[in-house]
């Protein structure tokens, strides 16, 4: 898949800048597909960190080409709702509520809002209400924190 070609390819980069990569999303619309990344730093994103990131990716890109279309790159905080992509990131955020999308429904709901009640090598476990939920990683398309939650 080209996503995880390109987080291999710009991630050792932009850690060696001292910034946290903390993913990447590849959305093709036609004429104007765009690759979105989020970086993080202890103390916030700067534009300064955006533009910096910028340059340095543009350039592995140019040089490795791994897109072949046309597209926009967008350098960004990961903000409000933060997204999840990797394991880590949901074990950091323990006990705080995250709205999951699957890939393959869950009897028939796709979209799950829950509390991050613990994180398995490729399983992510939720409590939503009384019930307990396990998801293989494999079958979430899209993670977000919920905006209501507290600070991790």
């Amino acid at each position: 898949m080209i996503q995880q070609e390109i987080e291999a390819l710009i991630r050792p980069s932009i850690e060696s800048m001292g910034i946290e990569f903390w993913g990447c999303e590849y959305h093709r619309q036609g004429r104007h597909s765009l690759l979105r990344i989020y970086i993080d730093t202890p103390e916030g994103v700067v534009v300064d960190d955006c533009e910096r990131v910028s340059r340095q990716v543009s350039a592995l890109l140019d040089v490795h080409d791994p897109i072949p279309e046309q597209y926009n790159l967008e350098i960004s905080s990961p903000g409000e709702p933060r997204p999840l992509f990797y394991p880590e990131q949901y074990a950091r955020y323990l006990g705080e509520e995250v709205q999951i999308r699957l890939g393959r429904p869950m009897g028939d709901r796709r979209n799950i809002t829950g509390t991050i009640t613990a994180v398995q090598d490729d399983a992510l476990i939720l409590q939503e209400g009384d019930i307990e939920h396990t998801f293989p990683f494999s079958n979430i398309v899209k993670a977000h924190l919920t905006v209501e939650r507290g600070e991790a």
